[in-house]
């Protein structure tokens, strides 16, 4: 079996936002950046699981974008990628990154394509619907867990008062959330092997973007904390009442 996990770069969750060219550009200048973590501890990981549990298993790791993002492939690697392949496009709409995805998934012949269940960024969550469309295969949304026995595959995946358990035969496209598998960091031996493991550049296919990014925004500053005194509950329930509006 052949698994494709799909990485994207994103800002460590410490680092500080801010925009430039009237809010249109985010400004990337002294930013910490990382692999998704929905991608990184629920998606790969699963995926290095599967592949422990059967050697037989090839497991590569794919990412749509510039040289810069090497170092967060490498780091995919070395957690326990076979080989990975990085689209030189720097565009980050979501139907451009799918369709790049797409093509690579074709040419690969993969049964499982793997992808957190959105980008701590964005939050758009649309990457994985959209790569199934493009391959017209089946998918899975918001997977918390993942077993494979053959050529069948069953899903749990958390529902509106329970959980839902659903079988579909590969290939197969997974978006994967919490529960999916436990963090994990690379060892000495991965970060060596992954120095000399295959990371493949290839150009982008050509495909029209279609949306573009008018404004950024901030959210509103937090209004500073009102401590009341512990003989005023009077006071208290007057505040909730009229300025937060939470009775």
């Amino acid at each position: 079996m052949k698994i494709l996990v799909c990485i994207s770069r994103t800002p460590d969750t410490t680092a500080k936002i801010a925009f430039t060219d009237n809010n249109t550009k985010f400004a990337s200048d002294g930013v910490q950046w990382i692999i998704n973590p929905y991608d990184e501890w629920y998606a790969l990981v699963r995926a290095i699981e599967l592949k422990e549990k059967d050697a037989s298993v090839v497991l590569h790791v794919i990412h749509v974008g510039g040289a810069e993002s090497e170092a967060i492939i490498r780091k995919a690697l070395a957690l326990g990628g076979d080989e990975a392949i990085r689209v030189n496009s720097e565009d980050q709409d979501p139907q451009v990154v799918a369709h790049q995805i797409a093509q690579v998934a074709k040419e690969g012949g993969y049964s499982l394509i793997l992808t957190g269940k959105e980008t701590i960024d964005h939050n758009g969550s649309s990457m994985g619907a959209l790569v199934a469309e493009m391959l017209d295969m089946n998918y899975v949304a918001l997977a918390t867990r993942l077993e494979i026995e053959g050529t069948l595959a069953t899903v749990h995946r958390e529902i509106e008062g329970g959980e839902e358990i659903v079988s579909t035969p590969l290939p197969l496209v997974l978006s994967c959330q919490k529960g999916m598998a436990e963090a994990r960091i690379p060892n000495m031996r991965g970060i060596m092997a992954a120095r000399t493991r295959p990371l493949k550049v290839v150009d982008a296919y050509p495909f029209a973007s279609t949306t573009s990014n008018e404004q950024f925004t901030l959210p509103p500053p937090k209004a500073g904390v009102k401590l009341i005194p512990a003989d005023n509950p009077e006071l208290l329930v007057k505040l909730l009442r009229e300025e937060a509006k939470a009775l």
